[in-house]
């Protein structure tokens, strides 16, 4: 997949341009009905279909205090298109210039630098420019004025319920993965690279791979079993999150560590994701290192009675 960073580079690209636009936080079934039937009509019109999003999140520069956890941090969002076979992907840049950019502006943009500009392809609530003007109705105008189509996607529901970020990082706070992943259409999973921790678990015996995360969106503290990609392969393991309140005071961080079953690499620096499959138990103080560490053990028993299962 091709990845370009600023509007120019539209250009280089053999037109006719289909663009699939959104912030795609997530990339669920709603985002996918975008990115694909945009795909499908670039692919009927012997087109280019471009799939464009922003980074970082428009509300972490418009309202920081209020800004939604994310479901996919821009790295993750990424892999995520990428696995939908998209060829080219624009990012750009939201910053506070571009947020003041008038919705028409932004538009004639994309249009002199499409060679054609033949459709743009957009959920149905989609708004855009300054003080979010813009909005489907004044796309469709802008695309009267300067001869390309409109489509408005409309929202997809499941079980009755309209899939959106806002109600996936519900179900994913309160634990309810399945609900998550029936809206994602795919597993809820934490993206991230393994860096350096204070190895207390290699000292008592079961080493654990301490994720700096791309998400930000977490479901509960406590013990899961779990599964972790590495470089396309998976590997079963026990997920921590939390604070670890039994050898830290501090609650200021949330810490996530897996350790893998029957796993013995050196892996610091790799990305890791992590799918989050049952959960154990709740996180818990215990008396001293000793009786964690039999815990420990428990838990990982139970990860190897699950694996087998």
């Amino acid at each position: 997949m091709e990845t370009l960073r600023s509007i120019p580079e539209l250009s280089k690209l053999r037109g006719p341009i289909f663009l699939a636009i959104g912030v795609f936080d997530g990339v669920h079934l709603g985002h996918q009905a975008v990115i694909s039937t945009s795909t499908e009509h670039a692919q009927a019109a012997c087109g280019t279909p471009v799939v464009v999003t922003f980074d970082p999140h428009p509300e972490k520069i418009l309202r920081p205090e209020a800004a939604p956890h994310l479901l996919t941090a821009t790295p993750h969002k990424i892999a995520l298109i990428r696995e939908l076979g998209v060829a080219h992907l624009l990012i750009i840049t939201f910053d506070k210039k571009f947020a003041a950019t008038e919705p028409e502006d932004f538009v004639q943009r994309l249009v002199k630098h499409s060679k054609p500009l033949r459709e743009i392809c957009v959920g149905h609530e989609w708004s855009f420019g300054k003080n979010r003007r813009g909005n489907l109705a004044l796309l469709k105008k802008l695309g009267a004025q300067f001869d390309f189509n409109v489509v408005g996607i409309p929202p997809v529901a499941v079980n009755g319920k309209i899939v959106s970020s806002t109600t996936i990082r519900q179900a994913v706070e309160v634990s309810d993965l399945k609900k998550a992943a029936e809206m994602l259409g795919r597993e809820y999973t934490i993206l991230g690279i393994v860096v350096r921790g204070d190895d207390l678990g290699k000292k008592i015996g079961f080493p654990t791979a301490n994720l700096s995360a791309h998400n930000e969106q977490f479901p509960p503290n406590g013990v899961y079993f779990a599964e972790a990609r590495l470089e396309g392969v998976a590997y079963r393991g026990v997920v921590n999150l939390g604070y670890r309140p039994t050898v830290s005071s501090s609650k200021t961080e949330r810490i996530l560590e897996i350790h893998l079953l029957d796993f013995d690499r050196d892996i610091y620096g790799k990305d890791l994701e992590v799918r989050f499959i049952r959960y154990l138990r709740p996180e818990k103080k215990f008396e001293d290192v000793d009786a964690l560490t039999r815990q420990i053990e428990r838990d990982v028993q139970q990860a190897r009675a699950l694996s087998a299962a």
